[in-house]
Parts: structure tokens; sequence; C-alpha cells
């Protein structure tokens, strides 16, 4: 593989990065949103319509219709799965604590 070849595969995972920041970023402000929301539907599935649109369009956008730039946007999207859980993990507000304690309850 020479490096005309790698560097779309490169972008198109670095572009999964963004989609997949966009997407579970987007899933984590929406799940902290609809807690204090007296429509928390209307968030959840405005948000999801959202996210799918663009995540899609964007997958649409970088594949270009090579399967190999599609599968790179794909474990760039995955890993930033990885990366938004693990730095969301801890951000939550007091009551994460209140429901982390709640687990050991009898």
């Amino acid at each position: 593989m020479t490096m005309n070849e790698l560097l779309p595969l490169l972008l198109a995972g670095i572009a999964g990065l963004a989609l997949g920041g966009f997407f579970f970023g987007g899933l984590w402000w929406t799940v902290r949103k609809v807690v204090s929301s007296p429509r928390p539907a209307l968030w959840v599935f405005g948000s999801l319509l959202l996210r799918m649109a663009i995540a899609l369009c964007g997958f649409y956008l970088v594949s270009g219709g090579d399967w190999q730039r599609l599968l790179s946007c794909l474990v760039g999207f995955t890993i930033a799965r990885f990366a938004v859980t693990r730095l969301t993990r801890g951000a939550g507000d007091a009551r994460s604590g209140v429901a982390k304690e709640a687990g050991y309850a009898p």
C-alpha cells in the first residue's frame, strides 16, 4: 500500500472520529438534558433524528463509494465511542455518586 492509498483511509478514519465524537457526545448531552426537561421524549427523538442524519450523511460523503474508506470511517467512529464513554464516565453531577451507592443497597 502506497502513501497515496493510505492518506484517504487515514482521513476517513479522522472523519469517523469526528462523526463519532459528535454522535456519542450528542447522546451524552441529550441524556443530561432529558433529566431536567419537561418534554424528555421530544429531546430524545429530536436528538436521535439529528444525530443519525448527520452520521449517515457523513458516512455517505466520506466513503465516496469505496468500502475501504467506509470501513476506516467506521473504525474511527467506534474508537470515538470508547473515547467519549471514557471521558464522560465521571462527568455526571452529584447524583451519579448516589446512583453508584444505590447499586450496593440490599
